[in-house]
């Protein structure tokens, strides 16, 4: 397989002579992650596309916040947006189902098959894999096929012989809490008057709260009639674009444009980039969109379940941001006006979780995207007030806790992106959205800290708020403003207000500066405790951006050590009636498979016991990720839970946000390519094995290295660095 594959390696470089990139597609396994707790999406798209085309199934539980999970077969239809690895559940919007014969308009009941539209799907025949999906409808006898565009979603049923054939449109059925709230639907006709397509809009109500949805759709063959049936409380809610006799393997095609804007604006978006009806050619055109992007990351192994787990990890970064504007620049803003940008605009930003690995991991290869995702964000400040927190659809949700657009947006810029903004005009945005006298920032600014017994999660909060601060500080500095770094600088060491040297850990702390009691560090209460998806053994480590005071705080580097292996030797178990079910993938109370601690092992590095975060790195591999449907720790979380694993795989992480450094841990491969923007970066692991994972010796373009980290400026500008491992 090593061979196999450094043989394509070599016909990669050669390409210029005609022979063929390889097919890194082939390496993906969509279904990682499918069950457990992993809520990945399943279906179609092309890389950070605005339609995520797919099956959704009759439950609107936890474990299928992105419509699909390995442990159900019934599809209730294939809707054109779906969310991957999240907490919460929403979109599944503009849902079409194949039927033949008289349907019931409801969403229905596992227990009655006759409740609603919803089939079984032949999951033994079901294909996934990058830009294409398949899988038989064992109630109607359809074969239905997806595949796609950014904006564009195509379907092809294959129906059997049929007298009552039709297509159902279902705008009532959303995603877990969304709910609709408004639908119009009117018929498209040709030049003979023929119905050959719907139209229309769906606005929904849920996690996004105002989302807007236009579509477009067009038929291969017209419609015999259109039936429009009512809703729970909306009418029109369904569509029966009714095709009639259908002869035996007769196909169908559907093509079905978004828009966030108009139904004129997915018209656009549809004769842009769907012409046409050739569906192998849109196919072909997906896998290479996704052969392209995987390629940016080229290894050597010969370990097929390692391949799979890797190039999988890295297709889930590229599911979201999505593309949120049409194709002549129109979107709608958060604040809820239509506008034009020069840039393109992205939405689906989930960045408590992506800004700590893969917001970055975007830095490094895909930075042709990232003057967008900053233009983005700067939107979203001049629309709303702030920088962006988790927006879903242009609709600022306030999921989580703390800054995290601050930290992003601060991280990018350092790294030279951003440049259309105007120095003054970007610290404006960081300055104001740290500002802001709402989410606990009042009381923050008023007592120096959030107080426990007036706000819940308050540690969580604050300590995220702080490495917002601490970023904004490093961008400041960047900028050219040494006054507004100095003052962030300064309050993103609040988190020390929480430590208490008697118990070591940092404690809830009441207006009156007394602690939280009773304290157990292994105490969890979901959404009522002083910390957020999380324990005090985690949020002790949420400090990335003052290690050194966090060093200050124990009193000394072995004391902190200390503690640091007490977090893995820490008995692993969760204590508390309510605690949160996010606390997942434990290693004692380091808990992988949640955000807050996925620097953790990084500051055995930082603390000079590299050796120690390659023991722990190698744990994590090996128990955190699989080639199999329950393969990730907990949540995927839209990409972060695999760019961590990405990241790391290539030997380094980024832990400080808006540093630029990207600390040294445990390579996964004896080479890993990476094409960045000065051309590529190669990492070789010389000796790597199983045991022989400590880094002994750095060549960095063939001098000697000394230092625990590289910085993001020697990674993109291209080059060679060289770890010697050993025993």
């Amino acid at each position: 397989m090593k061979r196999i594959f450094l043989l394509l390696l070599a016909a990669l470089a050669l390409g210029a002579c005609g022979t063929s990139e390889p097919d890194f597609v082939s390496y993906v396994n969509p279904r990682i992650g499918t069950g457990g707790h992993g809520h990945v999406f399943v279906g179609a798209s092309v890389p950070f596309g605005m339609v995520q085309l797919g099956p959704t199934s009759i439950p609107q539980e936890w474990d299928w916040c992105s419509g699909y999970h390995a442990s159900d077969s019934t599809v209730i239809g294939f809707s054109h947006t779906h969310l991957s690895g999240t907490g919460i559940g929403d979109l599944f919007d503009v849902t079409l189902m194949p039927v033949t014969g008289p349907v019931r308009y409801a969403r229905g009941r596992e227990a009655d098959p006759a409740s609603g539209l919803w089939s079984y799907a032949d999951r033994s025949a079901e294909i996934a894999e990058p830009g294409y999906y398949r899988v038989p409808l064992l109630r109607y006898g359809v074969l239905a096929e997806l595949t796609a565009t950014s904006r564009v979603g195509l379907h092809r049923y294959t129906f059997p012989a049929a007298e009552d054939a039709a297509v159902v449109l279902d705008l009532e059925n959303g995603g877990c809490w969304d709910s609709l709230t408004e639908a119009e639907i009117t018929e498209v006709r040709d030049a003979k008057g023929r119905t050959v397509g719907l139209q229309g809009r769906r606005f929904s109500s849920g996690w996004s709260q105002g989302q807007q949805v236009y579509f477009y759709m067009e038929f291969s063959r017209p419609a015999e009639t259109v039936e429009r049936v009512a809703g729970r409380r909306v009418e029109p809610a369904y569509a029966r674009f009714q095709l009639g006799k259908t002869a035996e393997g007769e196909e169908i095609l559907v093509k079905v444009a978004l828009s966030p804007v108009s139904v004129e604006g997915a018209k656009q978006n549809m004769a842009a980039e769907l012409p046409g009806w050739n569906f192998g050619k849109v196919r072909a055109a997906a896998r290479k969109a996704w052969n392209r992007e995987l390629g940016k990351i080229a290894v050597t192994t010969d370990d097929a379940d390692l391949l799979a787990c890797y190039y999988t990890a890295l297709y889930h970064t590229m599911i979201a941001p999505s593309d949120f504007s049409d194709v002549d620049g129109q979107y709608r803003g958060a604040d809820r006006q239509v506008r034009r940008s020069a840039f393109p605009q992205y939405t689906t930003f989930s960045l408590w979780d992506t800004y700590r690995a893969q917001m970055p991991l975007m830095t490094l290869i895909h930075p042709e995207r990232m003057d967008a995702v900053v233009n983005t964000m700067y939107n979203i400040y001049r629309e709303q007030g702030d920088l962006p927190v988790w927006h879903l659809w242009g609709w600022e949700t306030n999921t989580m806790c703390g800054n995290p657009g601050l930290i992003s947006f601060a991280d990018a810029l350092v790294k030279g992106f951003g440049k259309q903004l105007a120095p003054a005009d970007a610290l404006q945005a960081m300055v104001e959205s740290a500002t802001q006298p709402d989410r606990g920032m009042d009381l923050r600014m008023k007592y120096g800290f959030i107080p426990s017994d007036l706000m819940r999660e308050s540690v969580a909060h604050d300590m995220e708020y702080a490495i917002a601060d601490g970023a904004l500080a490093a961008a400041a500095a960047y900028l050219g403003y040494p006054e507004e770094a100095a003052q962030f600088r300064e309050r993103s060491h609040s988190y020390r207000q929480y430590f208490d040297p008697q118990t070591g850990f940092m404690r809830g702390r009441k207006a009156d500066g007394t602690f939280t009691e009773p304290f157990n560090p292994l105490f969890s209460a979901h959404e009522t405790s002083d910390y957020m998806e999380g324990t005090a053994w985690q949020y002790l480590w949420l400090v990335p951006q003052d290690v050194e005071g966090l060093v200050a705080l124990f009193g000394s580097r072995e004391k902190t050590l200390e503690k640091l292996d007490g977090l893995f030797e820490a008995p692993e178990e969760i204590e508390g009636e309510n605690a949160s079910p996010d606390i997942s993938g434990l290693i004692g109370q380091y808990a992988h498979g949640n955000e807050p601690g996925h620097h953790t092992i990084y500051l055995y590095t930082m603390l000079g016991e590299p050796d120690k975060a390659a023991d722990r790195l190698r744990q994590v591999y090996d128990e955190m990720y699989f080639n199999d449907i329950e393969g990730l720790a907990g949540n995927e979380d839209v990409g972060e839970m695999s760019a961590w694993y990405v990241l790391s795989g290539l030997g380094f992480y980024e832990v400080e946000p808006a540093s630029t450094r990207f600390w040294f841990g445990l390579p996964l491969f004896e080479e890993a390519r990476v094409k960045v923007a000065g051309g590529t970066f190669t990492v070789r692991a010389e000796g790597l094995s199983p045991e022989c994972r400590y880094i002994r010796s750095i060549r960095l373009n063939g001098a000697p290295y000394d230092k625990p980290y590289i910085d993001y400026a020697d990674i993109v500008a291209g080059g060679e660095l060289v770890f010697t491992m050993g025993s």
